[in-house]
């Protein structure tokens, strides 16, 4: 089985609560889970939140939209992804992240099948990124994730889930799913106030006029209006993987 595992959590430091945001009359998280569902090659979606109170509000979201809710640790990502992998008993897991609103189904579906048609343990379009930051998929084996969960130390490491894949290629076969042209300047996530305006304005252009809208209108719509870009371009990519990284070196000078 494909499981795609979906972490949500509310307390997002730079933009609490930003997942239940609500865009055109829907939490931000409600329209992920709309796009997230039409890649074909999934067998199944999970949310994964965490068993923290602040949290309550994720697990009615998915049950009003009737779609599987997981709870698990709020801090230890890691865990909660592997406790959920167990859960389903899956062989692939297509790791997503709640901040993304944009998530291209076709990207998605490009990557699993990247995955499948080749010999890795872990494919990711992120680590040499030529997608908009906010197309984020990793997919990767069960087993490749109880290794990183069995051996994993570092903070960065739970919190981000596959860092420690990362930091290991002589232990995991990893592949790059790549597009040409490169388009990895632009910012389509949603971590900041401004991206959050960006991502709205978006979808007061596009999405009434097509629901499922794609990469390619969004591109049609920033040739059409490029003042759009100024909202957010200025963001650096990856700054909550950053601030996890600090946290390493306190982990590390503590003789941890």
């Amino acid at each position: 089985m494909i499981l795609a595992i979906l972490q949500a959590r509310m307390s997002s430091s730079r933009l609490p609560e930003k997942v239940m945001r609500p865009i055109v009359g829907k939490a931000m998280l409600a329209h992920q889970i709309e796009r997230v569902n039409r890649a074909p090659l999934i067998d199944r979606l999970v949310v994964a939140t965490s068993s923290d109170s602040s949290d309550e509000a994720i697990e009615i979201l998915c049950k009003d939209l009737r779609i599987d809710c997981f709870r698990g640790s709020l801090d230890n990502v890691l865990d909660r992804f592997y406790q959920a992998a167990i859960a389903y008993r899956t062989e692939i897991v297509v790791r997503l992240t709640g901040d993304c609103p944009l998530a291209d189904p076709e990207v998605i579906n490009g990557a699993i099948q990247y995955y499948l048609d080749n010999d890795f343990d872990y494919v990711s379009n992120g680590l040499e990124p030529t997608f908009p930051d906010g197309l984020d998929v990793e997919v990767f084996s069960f087993e490749a994730l109880e290794r990183a969960w069995k051996e994993a130390e570092l903070p960065s490491q739970k919190e981000h889930v596959t860092p420690y894949i990362n930091a290991n290629p002589d232990k995991f076969k990893i592949g790059h799913f790549k597009r040409e042209p490169d388009i990895s300047g632009l910012r389509w996530t949603v971590d900041e106030p401004r991206d959050f305006e960006f991502v709205t304005r978006v979808y007061e252009e596009l999405f009434r006029g097509n629901p499922k809208f794609g990469t390619a209108d969004i591109l049609e719509l920033l040739d059409r209006k490029p003042e759009l870009l100024k909202i957010n371009s200025d963001i650096k990519r990856n700054e909550g993987l950053i601030k996890s990284l600090l946290k390493d070196r306190v982990f590390k000078s503590d003789g941890k």
